[in-house]
């Protein structure tokens, strides 16, 4: 009897696990054949890496499941074909430009396509249309930049760690200006003077402005120079005429040298007199005995004029220079 018992109540739980799993079944039955009795379109997209999207996989758009992911096959040389069907009562939202990608669903939900993006003013989707992926990062690729960047910062802790020791001993540019004063003094003597010229700099640049600002008033030298033709006109004349006289001054010059030249060469007369002293004495000897010759002639015609022979002639010439 007892052996009876528990066979009946085994048959009566197997029973009402039967129908649960029969109704459950019914339900999901029912669901899925409204969705194969509503119209749909077949879209694509080809990805680099669908990161574990699976068959019958929802696909969404603006939050609403909008339908599922039909089929996927390997493309090309690594890509993955995704086919997506989707309700036709979708179709006037979705434009040819939009893009998928691969998200999930919730924050570790199962994985899902996204529609997103488009414009108003592209046409809307058809049977058959490729759409394009959306380039996102995969948590794979976001640990391994993370990764990276961890490395890159502890190589950049390292160095700091480095440097700061030797500035601590007093190594380098910075360790020396913090730790030796003479150093710290030295830039700051250079500062100063920078700053002092500097000054001077700004003092020169302002009165080169008055100085400019002088020139373009209608008075002074200086703008009519510039302006007046006439005096520009008689500088530049003047200036030529200056040219001329440069130019005599420096052919005078040339002959001077000449001349000089010339005079210390014993061969020229000028020259033998200035440089050779005995011709020089001969010709003052010379010079001598003509003064003394030309006296002793003075007197041999007064001697002349007084002897008894000659007197009547000289008297006739005399009274003939007196008559007129």
């Amino acid at each position: 009897m007892a052996t009876n018992s528990n066979r009946r109540a085994v048959y009566l739980g197997v029973f009402i696990v039967l129908s649960i799993a029969i109704l459950m079944v019914t339900i999901l039955t029912i669901g899925n054949l409204h969705n194969t009795f509503s119209k749909k379109i077949q879209l694509s997209a080809i990805f680099d890496d669908v990161n574990g999207l699976l068959i019958g996989s929802n696909v969404w758009f603006s939050g609403v499941k909008v339908g599922t992911v039909e089929s996927m096959e390997f493309y090309g040389q690594s890509q993955v074909k995704v086919v997506l069907v989707i309700n036709t009562e979708s179709v006037p939202f979705v434009h040819n430009d939009a893009t998928v990608k691969v998200g999930s669903d919730g924050l570790i939900g199962s994985k899902i396509i996204v529609i997103s993006g488009g414009t108003q003013t592209a046409p809307h989707v058809e049977d058959q249309d490729v759409l394009q992926v959306e380039k996102v990062l995969s948590t794979e690729t976001m640990l391994n930049t993370l990764q990276e960047n961890n490395n890159n910062i502890l190589a950049i802790t390292n160095d700091f760690k480095v440097i700061s020791k030797q500035i601590t001993e007093g190594k380098g540019t910075l360790g020396k200006l913090l730790y030796q004063d003479d150093l710290y003094t030295s830039i700051g003597t250079s500062l100063a003077t920078l700053e002092r010229t500097t000054a001077k700099a700004d003092k020169l640049a302002a009165e080169l402005a008055s100085y400019s600002s002088k020139l373009n008033t209608g008075d002074g030298l200086a703008n009519t120079l510039a302006t007046d033709t006439v005096v520009f006109a008689q500088i530049q004349s003047a200036v030529k005429e200056l040219q001329k006289i440069t130019t005599t001054a420096g052919d005078i010059t040339t002959n001077l040298k000449q001349v000089s030249a010339q005079l210390q060469q014993k061969d020229s007369p000028a020259g033998l007199l200035l440089n050779d002293e005995a011709t020089a004495n001969t010709i003052k000897s010379t010079i001598l005995n003509l003064e003394s010759s030309s006296k002793k002639l003075d007197e041999d015609l007064e001697a002349l004029q007084s002897n008894f022979l000659l007197r009547k002639y000289f008297k006739k010439k005399d009274k003939a220079a007196v008559q007129p």
